[in-house]
């Protein structure tokens, strides 16, 4: 069974940093792409940073380019987003998503499996 677990989340103050962690069992990481997706309220939910699977290619959306860095450890089955000068606009749910076939690896109908979401707030 496949599972995705995010933790990591908090309230940090305008260029803070924060690292998100998403823990997945049931199957074998470097096989999957990996991507962290955020949903602010009122939004839609966008893609932050994803990963191809056995690293060949990574997409950052242009807003966290320089600042978030997307990066996976397959012997702790763990997938971070390192994130460096927060801001207000970066407050969110993130979730982390897995798939071993994205067909376009920035789109979350892309990915069938899903973590529960860790909540990032930006607040001075």
């Amino acid at each position: 069974q496949v599972q995705l677990v995010e933790s990591g989340g908090g309230l940090v103050q305008p260029g803070g940093s924060l690292r998100l962690s998403c823990v997945v069992s049931g199957f074998t990481l470097e096989d999957y792409a990996i991507g962290w997706f955020r949903q602010a309220p009122g939004k839609e939910r966008e893609a932050v940073a994803c990963m191809h699977s056995g690293n060949t290619g990574t997409y950052y959306a242009d807003f966290v380019k320089g600042r978030f860095t997307i990066r996976r450890d397959s012997a702790d089955n763990t997938v971070y987003l390192e994130m460096n000068s927060l801001r207000p606009e970066d407050t969110a749910v993130y979730y982390c998503a897995a798939d071993p076939f994205p067909l376009r690896l920035d789109s979350e109908y892309s990915y069938n499996y899903w973590g529960q979401g860790t909540q990032v707030t930006v607040s001075s």
